[in-house]
């Protein structure tokens, strides 16, 4: 698969048999349709939680973006419960698309025991260790340079 956003190849990661398509050129992540519900349960989120929020979220538009897997242009939405993310979704369901940074953000909104991120601690959420050992190099990097 190709990335949505800079169309270079994904590198797949496995999370607890959860399938994590990532890019190692822009540190977008693309998860699968209820990949993202899999890992929050991973996470200690109550089931329901974050689908429920993917039901209704606020359209924000189309994007330039599209699907790795349909190709249909994805669109914009915005994550009321997660502190207003916008993240992009295939309309017909294929997966979701976060930019760098946003996949660990939206399941540490939700918090591991369903309570927001503040009274949460993310070392003892096993998908929070995840994506920090995933961005690890990324964070460290100057932001002006990549390097």
């Amino acid at each position: 698969m190709l990335c949505p956003d800079c169309n270079e190849p994904l590198v797949v990661y496995e999370l607890e048999g959860v399938e994590i398509d990532h890019c190692l050129e822009c540190g977008g992540t693309w998860l699968d349709f209820g990949e993202l519900e899999l890992l929050g349960e991973i996470a200690g989120i109550h089931p329901g939680r974050i689908t429920g929020a993917l039901a209704n979220p606020k359209t924000s538009g189309k994007c330039s973006r599209r699907c790795p897997k349909c190709r249909r242009r994805l669109d914009a939405v915005e994550l009321p419960d997660a502190d207003s993310i916008e993240i992009d979704r295939c309309r017909v369901g294929h997966g979701i698309w976060f930019d760098r940074g946003e996949t660990a953000a939206v399941i540490a909104a939700f918090g591991p025991d369903g309570k927001e991120s503040a009274d949460a601690d993310p070392e003892e959420c096993a998908v929070a260790r995840f994506f920090s050992n995933l961005y690890e190099d990324e964070l460290k990097q100057d932001p002006a340079t990549g390097k």
